[in-house]
């Protein structure tokens, strides 16, 4: 089953809490704090496997979750950090946010182009910290800890795109498939019918010194770009091809079409699709030579496609054009001409990849983007009036630092309130209008505000 699309959703591993402990030893009165740090819970990342073709594996199961971090004990003894989730996928794979709820996908992750690339897209929770972390010259003794950091979780998608070299495009029964198999050793199904191809082929060619992987996308039809026919759900593996080969039945199929309506139809369904095909580099090719009474709509298709090489270079007849501007005449079905078209595909596809190659090299790194844009986000938190007296304070950060505290523990609630005024949540509070004794709401609990004046007497000491 070739499966190219899906939504999961994946949750990093939770920290381990930290620990509360004191040393006991014989001989040894008045023993300091020695409680050990919870591990770090380990992190989901989608990593590119070259020896993947599709996202079958994600087909029937949707949840993933890493592992947890162990508990710190007594006698500085730290936990465990949890093991990393890795989610193989195959090279060519886009990895963006995605809203179950809205069904709308958000942010661009990751675009994993390599053999084994990789980012992570929900890291894991961080370990709490033991009470050693909080002795300071006035508080000698905390009897407190830090509970682990829950991990980020959410929904992420998974859209592969072929990494072809150039893909060949045409209408259903075009010799699409006929033209693959004899370049390649790939095997696809041939008939004489529409749709006979219902999944993208990959064939690797060669040609002299030259290789290319070309890609038999499904027949398109009119208004594919908009969901009719098979061209929605594969007219994206086209986008990362170099090279567009574009195949004209020169005899019209079955249906008796005007081959010269289907090479403008293919044309436009393209560039409605995604503006950039338009320009695209492209060769066109009129199939099936060998069926008799194709010369005339042969030479009227070598006149359009001259024209159209000559109007995308700007109207200069000498200036570089996106389209080649010498028509391809094969068949298929004999072979006549197939071999000096592939030695062009070839040639072409070389000349792409040269000049792509200086540009891949200042190509940025998406998990680097990625974690900055991430761990904004993550500090980012808002205030909300509820009431006249009553506020609510949202963000990811703020929440992770309430779920941490211990709030069986007065010594761990004040560490909370100096935390909170630390990031600037006093502040925003004050901005908003906040009095002494109004009702702050995080998650679900309820906070008097007292300017946090108490937990700055308490700890002013303290350095995190």
């Amino acid at each position: 089953m070739f499966v190219d699309k899906v939504n999961i959703f994946v949750k990093g591993g939770d920290g381990g809490a930290g620990c509360m402990s004191f040393r006991r030893e014989a001989h040894v009165p008045k023993g300091g704090p020695d409680g050990g740090d919870g591990g770090h819970g380990g992190d989901v990342v989608v990593q590119a496997d070259a020896s993947l073709s599709s996202l079958i594996d994600y087909r029937f199961k949707h949840h993933f979750k890493a592992q947890r971090g162990t508990h710190g004990k007594g006698s500085k003894m730290h936990g465990a950090r949890g093991e990393d989730l890795v989610l193989k996928v195959p090279v060519g794979t886009v990895v963006r946010e995605y809203d179950e709820e809205t069904k709308e996908t958000g942010e661009t992750i990751a675009d994993l182009v390599r053999d084994g690339q990789k980012v992570i897209v929900m890291p894991g929770g961080m370990g709490g910290r033991g009470n050693t972390h909080f002795v300071t010259p006035t508080r000698r003794a905390p009897a407190f800890a830090e509970l682990g950091e829950p991990a980020q979780e959410g929904w992420i998608q998974l859209e592969m795109k072929l990494m072809a070299d150039a893909a060949l495009v045409g209408m259903p029964s075009a010799g699409k498939s006929s033209f693959i198999a004899k370049i390649s050793a790939a095997r696809p199904k041939i008939g004489n019918y529409p749709f006979t191809t219902l999944v993208p082929n990959l064939g690797v060619a060669v040609s002299g010194d030259y290789s290319f992987v070309a890609a038999d996308v499904p027949g398109l039809i009119e208004g594919a770009h908009e969901g009719r026919g098979l061209g929605h759900e594969f007219l994206r593996h086209i986008e990362r091809t170099a090279l567009i080969v574009h195949i004209v039945d020169l005899t019209g199929d079955w249906e008796g079409r005007d081959p010269l309506n289907d090479y403008d139809i293919i044309n436009r369904e393209l560039a409605l699709y995604a503006d950039e095909l338009a320009n695209r580099p492209r060769i066109v090719v009129a199939n099936k030579i060998d069926v008799p009474g194709t010369e005339e709509v042969c030479e009227k298709l070598a006149a359009k496609v001259r024209e159209d090489s000559i109007a995308a270079a700007g109207g200069d007849e000498f200036a570089d054009s996106p389209i080649d501007p010498k028509l391809y005449r094969i068949s298929a079905l004999t072979g006549e001409g197939v071999e000096g078209l592939k030695a062009a595909i070839a040639i072409k596809v070389h000349e792409l990849r040269e000049a792509a190659r200086a540009e891949r090299a200042a190509e940025e790194e998406f998990d680097y983007v990625w974690e900055h844009r991430r761990q904004t986000r993550d500090a980012a938190f808002e205030i909300v009036r509820l009431s006249r007296h009553v506020f609510r304070v949202v963000g990811p950060r703020v929440e992770r630092m309430v779920v941490q505290t211990d709030f069986e523990n007065e010594e761990a609630i004040a560490y909370l309130q100096h935390r909170l005024k630390r990031i600037g949540v006093d502040r925003a509070l004050d901005e908003a209008g906040a009095c002494d004794g109004d009702e702050i709401h995080i998650m679900g609990y309820a906070f008097d505000y007292e300017s946090a004046r108490m937990a700055e007497d308490i700890f002013a000491e303290l350095d995190e």
